[in-house]
């Protein structure tokens, strides 16, 4: 049914709106033999040498996202190349699932892209606007990636819903934010 693989798609967009390289070295090491080959752009660089890339990228993920001043910079990076990221993860799995419909590829590739990108600014937003989340809540968020990238292979409903949940809270907070900096603005404004 093509519901179930959407949501497929879904889930591994949040994951890559989390996390970059995790999400995608997951996929190398759970879609079997063919490693990246189904993977549009990453099919073409060397196995070896993406698979060190996408590790040394995972451990920095990991283990620099509980620094301060390190996430910064690397959330400003993982926002650039989010929806690429995205794309690439959600054309990837539409193919492992079976979508075979090339202009459902490409829009699933699109969606997934966005969305990345969507869940990539709130987390920036959530990092400026608190100043640094709580470090329980950073290993929910790798937590919570690899469980997505799981969902997307073995149970794509529940990764799916979940992607909709992080979406719906994604829109929340932005208009949260939005009331939040009209309301800072209009009392700026009183004399």
């Amino acid at each position: 049914m093509l519901i179930t693989e959407l949501l497929a798609v879904l889930s591994i967009s949040a994951a890559t709106g989390l996390r970059l390289a995790l999400p995608l070295l997951l996929i190398g090491l759970l879609s079997g033999d063919s490693l990246w080959s189904n993977v549009p752009i990453l099919a073409q660089i060397p196995q070896t040498v993406l698979a060190g890339v996408l590790v040394v990228w995972s451990l920095l993920e990991l283990v620099v996202s509980k620094d301060r001043l390190s996430r910064r910079a690397l959330q400003s990076v993982e926002l650039f190349f989010s929806p690429f990221v995205g794309t690439i993860a959600g054309i990837a799995i539409a193919r492992f699932v079976g979508i075979d419909q090339g202009w459902l590829i490409t829009l699933s590739g699109l969606v997934s892209g966005l969305i990345a990108l969507v869940i990539q600014l709130v987390q920036v937003g959530w990092l400026y606007r608190l100043n640094s989340p709580p470090i329980w809540a950073i290993f929910v968020e790798d937590f919570l990636c690899v469980c997505l990238v799981l969902f997307a292979f073995d149970a794509p409903t529940e990764g799916g819903l979940i992607a909709l949940l992080l979406l719906w809270i994604a829109l929340r907070a932005s208009t949260t934010w939005r009331r939040w900096r009209k309301s800072r603005h209009s009392w700026k404004q009183r004399p």
